[in-house]
């Protein structure tokens, strides 16, 4: 198997891609589509949050059980990319985002169903396989549209759009389970499902089949072999990972840190959620603004120093109770709006470099991101002692390590 050449940013053996569609020529419905592609992560995790507690008593699990219904998600979330990245390079976009739609109607509706913890974290598994799919190849369709700072700002562009999801998403669980049992917030997630699978039919297909990959699908582990050797590659997935690590670990230790240490109401735990939300589409803005002036490689690690320093902030907050829940969430909030600047950067400056594999470089990131998600919110489950202090420690870790991949392996030349 033939492999890309990292500076020539095309596949040696293969002729470099073309783009499907210049800049400009596709239509508001195709971005909106996209958006909710990639709200669908967000959407799925954030959305019953404030219901964990009350699920807690209902499926007579703890708090670091239902942890795991987070961590069950992201582990799904971050294998399945692995499969449906390298299969849309080789049969298009659309097919495999269809597939996994009902792949995450079925995860939603088993969700809905269960009665013990176990058939939860099972469904919600399935759930986040289906789910990925939409996500990863989102980011594929906006590589075959664009490049260079383009992809970027049309990256953080969507990633504006979609950040609404977290932000509405906690609130819109509350309201379900002011009106309605906690199981109503997975049929709403079906219904969603069920309307992005019938809006499928207007997206176009943006992988030309002469532009399509012809090895076997077995050849794919071979690409994530070579990809995970190129030091650019494990600078930008390890600046991305470590930041997706600590959104994780805040996405499954603060209903607890909130709602039961600090006795924050579940409604209004939702508009301290969204604080961070807003941060991050205030970020995406500022990013949309600045990337072709200051380049994505500059403004990328700006956010990986600023999430550092959030994190640092968090523990010694979360270790010293000082400032209360105004100085806890406070750096926690910095620390999630850090998105804004480093996810859409990291993944255009690895897709940048390696076109002819885009869906293969875009699944890859993703796991990485999801996976580290897994550890985070695995950890701040596991090491739960009933104070925000796993919390805080874990945030300064992830936004720690965020800083040194940052600095020692991204590409210093803008």
């Amino acid at each position: 198997m033939s492999l890309p050449d990292e500076t020539a940013g095309s596949t040696s053996g293969r002729p470099a891609p073309t783009r499907a569609r210049r800049p400009g020529t596709h239509d508001l419905r195709t971005l909106a589509i996209l958006s909710v592609l990639m709200a669908f992560s967000s959407l799925s995790t954030d959305v019953y949050l404030p219901a964990l507690p009350a699920m807690a008593i209902a499926l007579h699990a703890g708090a670091g059980a239902m942890a795991f219904t987070i961590s069950g998600y992201l582990i799904g979330f971050s294998v399945g990319q692995l499969f449906w990245g390298p299969l849309s390079d080789r049969v298009g976009r659309r097919g495999p985002i269809a597939i996994g739609m009902v792949l995450y109607i079925a995860g939603s509706i088993g969700c809905a169903c269960s009665n013990g913890v176990e058939l939860m974290i099972a469904w919600r598994l399935l759930q986040a396989i289906g789910a990925c799919a939409s996500v990863t190849l989102a980011r594929a369709i906006v590589r075959d549209l664009y490049s260079g700072d383009r992809a970027a700002q049309m990256m953080s562009t969507l990633m504006i759009v979609t950040a609404l999801a977290p932000l509405l998403g906690p609130a819109l669980g509350g309201l379900i389970i002011a009106v309605a049992p906690w199981r109503a917030i997975f049929w709403m997630l079906a219904a969603t499902g069920l309307a992005t699978l019938a809006a499928l039919r207007t997206l176009p297909e943006t992988l030309a089949p002469e532009r399509r990959l012809r090895e076997p699908l077995s050849s794919a582990f071979a690409t994530y072999g070579w990809l995970v050797r190129q030091r650019a590659m494990r600078g930008y997935v390890g600046t991305g990972g470590c930041l997706f690590g600590g959104i994780f670990t805040y996405i499954a230790g603060t209903p607890f840190a909130y709602i039961e240490y600090h006795h924050v109401p579940p409604q209004r735990y939702g508009l301290l959620f969204g604080l961070g939300s807003a941060g991050i589409m205030a970020m995406n803005l500022v990013n949309v603004r600045l990337v072709r002036r200051l380049g994505s490689d500059r403004l990328l690690r700006a956010g990986a120093l600023c999430a550092c320093v959030a994190g640092l902030a968090s523990a010694v907050a979360a270790r010293t109770g000082w400032g209360g829940i105004a100085g806890l969430a406070a750096p926690l909030c910095l620390f999630v709006s850090c998105l804004g600047l480093i996810s859409a950067n990291a993944i255009t400056g690895a897709l940048n470099r390696y076109p002819a594999v885009s869906g293969s470089v875009s699944a890859l990131i993703g796991a990485t991101q999801f996976g580290t998600g897994v550890l985070g919110s695995a950890l701040v489950g596991v090491l739960a002692d009933g104070t925000p202090w796993p919390l805080g420690a874990l945030m300064a870790l992830f936004g720690t390590g965020s800083l040194l991949c940052a600095l020692r392996l991204v590409p210093r030349a803008d």
